[in-house]
């Protein structure tokens, strides 16, 4: 990564009114980079749209458990349930092979479900490499990878191999045959392009194989991509794992629904004062609400793993929540005024609406708030006591993160990406960290738990605000760093990364305020341009998006794995991470199509 050569961050300090390097004080590990695909149109017979696909898996899994179906399924029955699904549905029949592969995966995840790892063969396609720099060889068993990194290969196959898969990275061959007539293997879990799965359908059918499918999203064999999200939860689909029996969408509605003002009123108590009012009125105001989401989140998968279904929310829950936002929206309240934006979720700022000494009240009484509701939480007094204890470190940790980009402004200076990143750790991931935790103390989660949720929250929130720095700079957000001259990883990583004197002077002197951005922005958006700078911001939210995920391998609580491993799905959808800005989507669409016409 362009940000560090060596693979330490270090601290900053103050010398004659700018932040510099101190190398006796270091604070994290950069995560090491992970290969990223590429964006490519899906072909015109499988939905481009990862939400629409992620929406019709969910819709071939309700239909084939309301129908109580038992695979093995005809090709006759196959056909049916597609057609029924289509119709109501109301989608293309252009579509109608990719939702048969969905309705028959979804006949055979108990299956898998229930099946030993180590009884499981994953089948990978050569075709996810990257043609013209894959280093590997073929034998007749395959590809046999040289793990490059550049490619998604090497992580699929070795997570399965780690999981006890037997893994080939080859199409469908004598050698699948030959491991199924030994018995040892019982289900296929198999990556191909929509084409060849079609033609093996008879072939399944007839021998009756258990067998989970990912499409590819192209058919036309040259680096071709897929949901390797989809891919990643399906081999370490388990029964122990009760992650894919909670409703995750209606997890965020229920959650959502705590911040009604009927809710607010029913949980903390009518108002008693104008204060009250216009603190409840924030509380309900928008926002994406995923703190409280993630405090459920850990709770709900704790608790599950002591009964066949979901328990329904309790009063604790909801008030855990309602506090774990109020330190939220106070936190939010508080930097608006400090960063002088006038805009959040498309409206006034708080303090603009209602001046700054009524809207400092406002954010301190929510604080109040939150600690109050936590020690009004109907659990014994260690826990109380330790709930506290990791509220108010979080609170301490933001601002020491918020105080340093305070500073920054009073005296400037150019920041390292590593820097940037320091700000962010301190910033937003202790956010992440606390309602994970609270929740997890809440579900009764042992310390193992705990030192798990702290890295993968770092990662987490670092990533997360990497994103927000990318949705910003392409007016995807209510401000813009480069606009508002605060610390901004796409200025570092562009100072960094500008090959000539001229190009570093002027990210140095934005940097240090004797530039205006608005006077500047051609030139520095052509920098940006030439240095691929968002590309090289991106690859860094991949790697931390990546670490938080590596680092659920050591947590022992199979269901709360499972969950904080599609939380990160939720939170970073590919849509977003593929579409920041318009160029982008541009370029992405002079791509070559696969597959069929379009209907």
């Amino acid at each position: 990564m362009d940000s560090a050569s060596n693979n330490r961050s270090n601290g900053s300090s103050s010398t004659n009114g700018t932040l510099t390097a101190n190398t006796s004080q270091p604070l994290f590990t950069l995560p090491p980079q992970v290969p990223r695909q590429s964006y490519r149109r899906a072909q015109s017979n499988i939905p481009d749209d990862k939400t629409v696909r992620n929406q019709l898996k969910q819709a071939a899994q309700e239909h084939i458990d309301r129908a109580g179906v038992v695979p093995p399924l005809t090709l006759e029955e196959l056909a049916e349930h597609t057609a029924t699904l289509l119709q109501r549905l109301g989608m293309d029949l252009r579509f109608k092979d990719y939702v048969a592969v969905l309705v028959n995966n979804a006949a055979w995840r108990e299956t898998l479900a229930q099946t030993p790892y180590e009884r499981r063969l994953l089948l990978v396609p050569k075709c996810l490499r990257i043609e013209d720099k894959c280093p590997a060889p073929f034998d007749e068993f395959g590809l046999l990878c040289k793990e490059c990194g550049l490619c998604s290969i090497q992580d699929l196959t070795e997570e399965a191999g780690r999981l006890g898969y037997a893994v080939l990275v080859a199409e469908g061959s004598a050698i699948v045959r030959q491991m199924i007539e030994t018995g040892k293997i019982e289900v296929i879990v198999g990556v191909s392009c929509l084409n060849v799965l079609e033609k093996s359908f008879p072939h399944i059918e007839a021998a009756a194989v258990p067998s989970i499918a990912i499409p590819l999203l192209q058919d036309d064999c040259v680096n071709t991509t897929v949901d390797l999200d989809w891919v990643w939860d399906t081999i370490h689909l388990s029964s122990d794992d009760k992650t894919y029996r909670l409703d995750l969408d209606g997890l965020k509605k229920e959650v959502q629904s705590w911040f009604s003002p009927e809710s607010l009123v029913e949980l903390l108590g009518a108002a008693t004062s104008k204060t009250d009012e216009i603190a409840y009125e924030w509380l309900a105001r928008s926002g994406k609400r995923w703190r409280p989401y993630l405090a459920t989140c850990a709770y709900m998968a704790l608790q599950s793993e002591s009964y066949d279904k979901p328990p329904p929310p309790s009063t604790n829950l909801k008030k855990l929540a309602l506090a774990i936002e109020c330190f939220h929206k106070a936190s939010l309240v508080h930097d608006d005024i400090e960063d002088n934006d006038d805009i959040r979720y498309g409206q006034e700022t708080l303090h603009v609406e209602q001046g700054i000494p009524i809207a400092l009240n406002v954010g301190d009484f929510l604080l109040g708030m939150g600690y109050r509701l936590i020690s009004e939480l109907d659990i014994d007094s260690d826990t109380t006591s330790e709930m506290l204890r990791l509220a108010s470190l979080s609170h301490l940790t933001l601002c020491r993160g918020q105080g340093t980009e305070l500073y920054w402004s009073r005296f400037r200076g150019v920041l390292s990406s590593v820097q940037i990143l320091d700000i962010f750790r301190q910033k937003t991931a202790p956010a992440f960290e606390s309602a994970l935790r609270l929740g997890a103390c809440l579900g009764g989660a042992d310390s193992e738990t705990h030192d798990v949720l702290a890295k993968y929250s770092e990662s987490l929130g670092i990533a997360y605000q990497i994103r927000d720095d990318l949705e910003d700079h392409c007016a995807g957000g209510d401000s813009n760093d480069l606009e508002d001259m605060r610390p901004s990883l796409i200025l570092a990583i562009a100072h960094k990364r500008a090959t000539r004197e001229e190009e570093k002077d002027l990210i140095a002197a934005l940097w240090n305020g004797d530039k205006a951005y608005a006077d500047v922005a051609t030139h520095v958006q052509q920098i940006i341009e030439e240095r691929e700078v968002r590309q090289k911001a991106t690859d860094l939210l991949e790697a931390y998006r990546e670490e938080a995920i590596r680092s659920l391998r050591f947590l022992s609580n199979a269901t709360l794995k499972g969950l904080l491993r599609r939380v990160v799905g939720k939170i970073f959808t590919e849509q977003i991470i593929e579409g920041y800005c318009s160029e982008f989507e541009a370029r992405n669409a002079t791509g070559r199509t696969a597959g069929p016409p379009s209907a």
